[in-house]
């Protein structure tokens, strides 16, 4: 742990602070805005290991960011800072203290602490719309000082607001979920962890790490919406356009993604251990929205194309293979789920090498 400056040492940190929150609002992706927010904080208060709790629309635990920072020697004996983010989906076996800290938080709306042996817990809330929506976590041998409890909370608020802005700008605004701008940012940072290899962890050390999920992306598109707008106008339209939105982000799980990625056609991405399970996500979905009373219309379906995310092929051909797996959905008869590797095994039709494909 690093040594706490006190009060006076607060002051001296000042300029640096200002800096960093003017990188902080620079930021366009919202979960690399997340991360800059724990990277700002923890040389505040003097801490190596920060972490940010994110909640659900139920205020249960959902989705943590971790940032470890450690003092490393190279080859050459000298020493450096070496910067390491975790994030972690669907939270499960929390830590007892922590979740018996974020719930006084939630509670009491305010930042608590809970002794943890010789050292202390300390949880701020984030609010986000007027309600906590996660929490602010660092753990150290001693209490919070008045003027790091201002530079927290202050923090913390420029985080928020900007945060809420940002989060508009990546959001469709009829249905409410990530746009077009979002599933690039996401692509990025997905395609950066694939990339990743998978027998080592991020520091070379030689240690194995931990076994990462396969992800499937799908492009999924509402039958035969034309013929809805064409015989009961466009508000009918976007009535059945945010229903179905509704549906399918109820029925897909939390750690899901899903976008909107033009007119009636959505993209979503999964994790799933192999082909079965992600074949059993988007067949879920699509029973979801057939079984499902929709108004001015006697029946709705939804037609899917998906593929495994291959780290081997950049995002914006996995996104046209599972278009093309889309497409012959359709063909045969809509009202299904194709994935573009089985279609590829039966002779539907062939591999192609990027470039081939005309991408939309």
């Amino acid at each position: 742990m690093e040594n706490n400056l006190g009060e006076a040492g607060q002051t001296t940190r000042l300029p640096s602070l200002l800096s960093k929150l003017g990188k902080l609002t620079a930021i366009r992706d919202t979960e690399l805005l997340e991360q800059s927010l724990l990277k700002t904080l923890g040389p505040q208060l003097g801490v190596l290991n920060t972490s940010l709790y994110r909640t659900d629309e139920d205020f249960a635990l959902a989705r943590v960011i971790h940032y470890h920072r450690s003092k490393e020697s190279d080859a050459q004996g000298a020493s450096r800072i070496v910067e390491r983010i975790e994030e972690v989906l669907n939270v499960h076996d929390l830590p007892p203290e922590i979740s018996a800290l974020t719930e006084n938080v939630r509670l009491l709306a305010r930042p608590c602490t809970r002794r943890l042996g010789n050292e202390m817990v300390i949880a701020y809330p984030l609010f986000g719309d007027g309600e906590i929506c996660g929490y602010f976590v660092f753990q150290r041998d001693h209490e919070v000082t008045p003027a790091e409890d201002t530079i927290i909370r202050g923090v913390l608020e420029v985080f928020s607001n900007y945060y809420a802005l940002l989060d508009v700008s990546l959001r469709d605004r009829l249905t409410g979920l990530f746009n077009r701008q979002a599933l690039e940012n996401s692509f990025d940072r997905l395609w950066t962890a694939l990339g990743r290899p998978a027998d080592y962890d991020e520091q070379g050390s030689g240690r194995r790490a931990a076994p990462t999920n396969r992800y499937w992306l799908a492009v999924i598109d509402i039958d035969h919406f034309k013929q809805i707008n064409d015989a009961h106008g466009h508000m009918v339209g976007d009535e059945i356009l945010l229903l179905a939105a509704r549906l399918m982000c109820n029925t897909f799980r939390s750690s899901d993604l899903l976008y909107r990625y033009g007119g009636e056609e959505f993209v979503a991405i999964v994790s799933a251990e192999g082909d079965a399970d992600a074949r059993s996500i988007f067949e879920r979905v699509r029973q979801t929205v057939e079984a499902h009373a929709f108004p001015r219309v006697d029946r709705l379906t939804i037609s899917i194309g998906y593929c495994r995310a291959n780290p081997d092929f950049l995002p914006q051909e996995v996104l046209s293979r599972a278009d093309r797996s889309l497409y012959e959905a359709k063909r045969q008869g809509r009202n299904r789920v194709c994935e573009y590797e089985g279609l590829v095994r039966a002779g539907v039709f062939r591999e192609i090498a990027y470039g081939d494909s005309e991408l939309f």
